[in-house]
């Protein structure tokens, strides 16, 4: 029958393990055309007096293992023209063979026919070697297009094709993105035959000296969660220990309401230490906000609400959902088309409730003063609430300081408040169109009230006089002096 292609697997062993029936198809046929040479029972079968071709030699003359794959589909579609063929590969034609899969492909676009006919696969000897139960989730990854976000450290790891020295650098380097260098790797060549070799060593020892085939595969046990998360993993059982009955009574005692002001403070000392450029305070800091996040987490995980891996969970979702121009089709080659599209997921995300939703809602909820009086200008702009340009704004602080002048004038307290919060509000919106942020602004403020004052006091300090014994003209050239320092 032209254009027929069968398919043989000759199995993860040597030619006892071989099924009579395909060792029956084998000696009957004529020339056998095989994946590579490389294999136990294509060593017995030549002693018999089948003749194999390989094609061991377009490995050597290709670079890149898909430039390999379409020449060998290639010839194998050019001699089915002429005659029927046999071609035999290692393991289970359907297990990590690319070759067959790319017949496969030709068969439904109805070029060609394709019968497999099937050989055990390397990997029920595989699993006896490393004594795994394959029903606890497994990853079947091929060594040769290895990527860091394949690996699930959280199953059994098989790897395949890793047949050489330089492979296996390759792999050792991708799994150690996601593995500890001295995490055990088996490696075990010819499972299943009476050449089986399996043997562990530590990963970053993989690509020393050990010898790989094509037969190689390597093998990683399920990582368990205190390898998986190091000193996250070890500061969970602290927050975990502190709330128990056996820990500290303040935590024990704690709640989400209780913390709010905890976290605010640590948010804010984190900030400074960011204004400051201090590094090492930048490290204690946010040491800091990550304690009030995980006692958070621990109290939902005690109440039966959530823990702290739902918290990654649900970020991890959102930060991809959010991010398609990096994890998926879409396009963003500035930072506002990935504002535009972030606002655009948002709004999606809100769904049906859109309508019905104010516009302001979401809009500095439960932030700072001033930070809210930010968004909601923010939001109200975006809506074509807002003036054409920065003289409206002008004219607006100017509109509200009168106001606030004049109940002050009037000594209606009550009035003089609310005209300067106007008179805040509208300052705020002038900070917007001159592109400034006023908390950071005011920060900055606070931060060099303090220096300049703090210069002040040492002054006092050095002359040996109380600081009531100065007039404020005298202090003024203190602060003065600080100032000219840059301070």
């Amino acid at each position: 029958m032209p254009n027929q292609i069968t398919i043989i697997g000759l199995g993860a062993g040597d030619l006892d393990q071989l099924p009579l029936g395909i060792y029956k198809k084998l000696t009957k046929s004529g020339t056998v055309m095989a994946r590579t040479l490389a294999h136990p029972v294509i060593a017995s079968l030549q002693e018999e007096g089948i003749p194999f071709l390989s094609f061991d030699s377009v490995y050597d003359a290709q670079d890149r293992f898909e430039d390999v794959y379409e020449e060998i589909v290639k010839t194998l579609v050019e001699q089915a023209q002429k005659e029927p063929v046999l071609y035999a590969v290692p393991g289970h034609p359907l297990v990590a063979e690319q070759t067959v899969q790319l017949l496969l492909d030709l068969q439904r676009q109805g070029v060609i026919s394709v019968d497999v006919l099937g050989g055990q696969s390397f990997l029920d000897p595989l699993f006896t070697a490393v004594g795994m139960d394959p029903i606890e989730g497994f990853q079947l990854l091929d060594g040769t297009a290895l990527e860091r976000d394949d690996l699930h450290v959280d199953q059994h790891v098989i790897i395949g094709q890793v047949y050489d020295a330089f492979m296996a650098s390759e792999v050792k380097l991708t799994l150690m993105e996601k593995y500890p260098d001295d995490y055990p790797v088996t490696i075990v060549t010819s499972a299943g035959s009476t050449d089986e070799q399996v043997k562990t060593v530590l990963l970053y020892e993989l690509d020393h000296g050990m010898e790989m085939s094509n037969l190689t595969s390597l093998y990683l046990a399920p990582m368990k969660e205190e390898q998986k998360y190091g000193e996250f993993f070890k500061l969970r059982q602290i927050i975990s220990t502190l709330r128990s009955p056996e820990g500290c009574p303040w935590d024990r005692e704690q709640t989400h309401e209780s913390l709010k002001k905890h976290l605010i403070e640590e948010v804010y000392e984190l900030l400074e230490a960011i204004d400051q450029k201090d590094i090492d305070h930048m490290i204690e800091e946010l040491g800091d906000v990550l304690l009030q996040v995980m006692l958070h987490a621990q109290i939902g995980e005690d109440s039966g609400y959530f823990t702290i891996q739902d918290v990654i969970t649900k970020l991890t979702e959102k930060m991809i959902r959010r991010h398609p121009h990096v994890f998926g089709d879409a396009e963003a080659k500035t930072t506002e088309d990935v504002h535009s599209n972030w606002q655009s997921i948002k709004e999606q995300e809100k769904g049906s409730q859109q309508e019905t939703r104010s516009l302001l809602e979401d809009a500095g909820t439960g932030m700072p003063a001033l930070i809210q009086a930010v968004e909601l200008q923010k939001a109200a702009a975006k809506a074509g609430f807002d003036w054409d340009d920065r003289s409206g704004a002008w004219d607006k602080l100017e509109e509200e300081w009168q106001e606030f002048q004049e109940e002050v004038a009037n000594g209606d307290k009550e009035a003089s408040l609310m005209e300067f919060g106007d008179v805040l509000f509208a300052l705020v919106n002038v900070s917007r169109f001159h592109d400034i942020y006023p908390e950071e602004a005011l920060v900055s403020a606070n931060q060099k009230f303090i220096a300049r004052f703090s210069f002040v006091e040492k002054k006092v300090r050095e002359s040996g006089r109380s600081f009531e014994s100065y007039s404020l003209a005298e202090l003024d050239e203190f602060w003065k002096e600080a100032k000219n320092l840059g301070l």
